[in-house]
């Protein structure tokens, strides 16, 4: 097959090195389908055009920011389609704050508890510890 190597396009090691990810993270986003499979040399090699390179780019940001996958295949999704609003993104990104609200709610509840449990702790040389305890109990 020949084709027209696009201009910025790099093979995977460079794009895995440029946008700081593993090798293996780009395998899974094209497994499953958030990065379309590039076009490939004559000798095999993957060329990731710059266009790739800035989904990629959308993909990690949207993962440092917690987003889920299946959240990440609706923008992207919305975003292919090219028919898509910024209230219909606005939904998206607000739908996943408050996922991210009630994440934070429960960390809350979740350092009160280990607080109040290691505040129960002495710490010593005894055998008897409440965190265990706490641990061991329904």
């Amino acid at each position: 097959m020949t084709f027209t190597v696009a201009r910025g396009a790099v093979k995977r090691g460079e794009l895995a090195k440029r946008s700081g990810c593993n090798i293996e993270t780009i395998r899974y986003y094209e497994k499953i389908g958030l990065l379309a499979e590039p076009d490939r040399t004559d000798s095999g090699h993957r060329l990731y055009t710059p266009e790739d390179q800035a989904r990629l780019g959308f993909i990690l940001r949207g993962r440092e920011l917690g987003f889920s996958i299946d959240e990440l295949r609706s923008l992207l999704s919305l975003v292919d389609s090219g028919d898509y609003t910024c209230g219909e993104i606005l939904a998206l990104t607000q739908q996943h704050l408050t996922s991210v609200r009630e994440k934070i709610a429960d960390l809350r509840k979740l350092e009160g508890t280990l607080t109040a449990v290691a505040g129960e702790c002495a710490g010593g040389q005894a055998p008897d510890c409440p965190i265990i305890e706490a641990l061991q109990s329904e």
